[in-house]
């Protein structure tokens, strides 16, 4: 458990973890939970009630200025001026060769005010990119040291911060936001319909003081929802189900947009080409070497990242990224990065588990559409 010596960051609910006893890991050097019950159960709480979850490790960075639309669009493959007021837009931010720098979501409160949240692992590469290709006129300002993120998550989680925020949450669409939300405990909240689990949910971006009374207060309003808290174990599997990537795993610098499957976040035809979108195009051009796809493993055993994949000729082929035995499905899925020579949807791969080969099949991402 993390302790008074630990070197570990730690969330706005760092005291609140140590008197409720909770067992904490280091998660990228940060302090937190893998769960607070059994994972199964937080990971079905979500589907069928709420779930809570403390992603305050995440960053956040504040972009502002006259020509932020602009500067910003050169620096992601998205495209932010084609999104109105108080819309989220998910992106990528891409170097030179077209590598995934993160990805990342974007909330654009006007045409000259933004709030991008790079992930806790890239957050310091990210602000450092930032700068790097700041222009006159713009302002970065690092906020993540003020700022704690509770996402409240499942078919019940509207009742809840309903409850807390008003009935005028309910009217937030899905990847829209309100910025300056105020009760008479919170202040400035933002509060987004957005999430990583695949259910409908809100983000609460809370100042880092008020977070730990959020917390609580979701917990209070949500025990007539059979809310429940969850942590890092169950966020991982819900979001694999949804066939939602995660960055260090499934997308890295060495991975394009076009082999991850992620070509709805690319606009080829901004006024000015964003960086790495020349490296992209000639990719587009001759196509990719390499792309990820769902499996689902037919055999025993649960097909864990880093196992090697190969074809019916005994070639490999690739590897698993991410993996998991799925609480919904009762099966083992997960995403793989393979060779695309030769290979399609529905077609069987194996996959070494331990000392087998166990035969798995090629699926798409979502799982849960199925």
């Amino acid at each position: 458990m993390a302790n008074e010596e630990t070197d570990l960051k730690r969330t706005p609910l760092y005291p609140y973890y140590q008197e409720k006893n909770v067992k904490l890991v280091d998660f990228g050097s940060w302090a937190l939970p893998i769960q607070f019950s059994k994972l199964s159960d937080e990971h079905q709480v979500v589907r069928e009630h709420v779930g809570l979850f403390d992603v305050s490790h995440m960053g956040e960075i504040k972009v502002s200025g006259k020509r932020a639309t602009e500067w910003l669009n050169k620096l992601i493959t998205n495209d932010v001026s084609q999104t109105d007021a108080n819309q989220a837009v998910y992106t990528l931010v891409t170097k030179e060769d077209g590598g995934i720098l993160d990805d990342i979501i974007i909330f654009k409160q006007s045409e000259s005010e933004y709030l991008l949240t790079p992930n806790a692992s890239n957050t310091a590469k990210i602000w450092q990119w930032l700068n790097k290709h700041k222009e006159a006129e713009i302002d970065l300002e690092n906020v993540s040291a003020a700022t704690g993120l509770i996402a409240i998550q499942g078919p019940k989680a509207k009742d809840v911060v309903a409850k807390v925020f008003g009935k005028e949450a309910l009217d937030i669409k899905n990847y829209h936001f309100l910025p300056d939300v105020s009760t008479e405990q919170f202040s400035d909240v933002l509060l987004s319909r957005t999430g990583y689990t695949g259910e409908d949910g809100y983000e609460c971006y809370v100042k880092w003081e008020q977070t730990e009374a959020l917390w609580k207060t979701f917990l209070a309003i949500g025990e007539a929802y059979n809310i429940k808290e969850c942590g890092l174990g169950a966020r991982d599997t819900l979001r694999l189900e949804a066939g939602m990537p995660l960055y260090g795993h499934d997308l890295s610098e060495d991975v394009t947009p076009l082999e991850a499957g992620l070509r709805f976040a690319v606009k080829w035809d901004k006024p000015e080409p964003f960086i790495g979108q020349k490296a992209l195009e000639d990719q587009n051009e001759t196509g990719t070497t390499y792309l990820t796809r769902g499996f689902e493993v037919l055999g025993r055993g649960i097909a864990r990242e880093g196992y090697p994949v190969f074809n019916n000729e005994d070639e490999e082929i690739g590897v698993v990224t991410s993996g998991t035995q799925s609480p919904t499905l009762g099966k083992s899925i997960g995403f793989m990065r393979i060779k695309k020579a030769g290979i399609k949807l529905g077609d069987t791969v194996k996959i070494q588990i331990r000392k087998n080969k166990v035969d798995a099949k090629i699926t798409k991402k979502n799982f849960l559409k199925k």
